[in-house]
C-alpha cells in the first residue's frame, strides 16, 4: 500500500517480527524511516509475547500504530523533525505527542465534520 503524505508517497508494508531486525532493534512494533520514505509495521501477531492475542485486539493495535506512523510522516514531511530545536528529544519525535495526535485524531475529525468545518 502506499500512503500520500503532504504529496510524497509512503510505501506501507507488514512484516513477520523475524523478517525485521529493527522491530527488535529499536524495540518496536513500527517505525517511519522519512529518509527511505516508507512506514513499516509488525504483523503483532508474530511480536513475541503477542502470539495468543485475539484478532480483534490486533486489528485495533494495528490501525493505532499506523495513525502513529502516518503522524511521524506528516511531522517529517512538514519539516518539524528536523528543525523542532534538538537532536534528542526533539518535540516533534516526541513519542508521547506523536501518540497523542494519532489516538485523537480520529476523535478530532469526527467534531470536525459533524461542526461541518472540514
Amino acid at each position: 500500500m502506499t500512503v500520500s503524505i503532504l504529496g510524497t508517497d509512503y510505501s506501507v508494508t507488514v512484516k513477520k517480527y523475524s523478517e525485521d531486525g529493527e522491530f527488535e532493534r529499536l524495540e518496536c512494533g513500527g517505525y517511519c524511516s522519512g529518509s527511505t520514505k516508507r512506514i513499516v509495521l509488525c504483523d503483532m501477531s508474530t511480536y513475541p509475547g503477542w502470539e495468543h492475542e485475539e484478532a480483534d485486539v490486533l486489528e485495533i493495535v494495528h490501525k493505532r500504530m499506523l495513525r502513529h506512523e502516518i503522524t511521524h510522516a506528516f511531522l517529517e514531511e512538514s519539516g518539524l523533525s528536523d528543525n523542532s530545536g534538538e537532536v534528542s528529544g526533539a518535540w516533534a519525535r516526541n513519542e508521547e505527542m506523536v501518540d497523542w495526535i494519532a489516538i485523537q485524531g480520529p476523535k478530532i475529525y469526527a467534531a470536525w465534520q459533524r461542526a461541518g468545518c472540514l
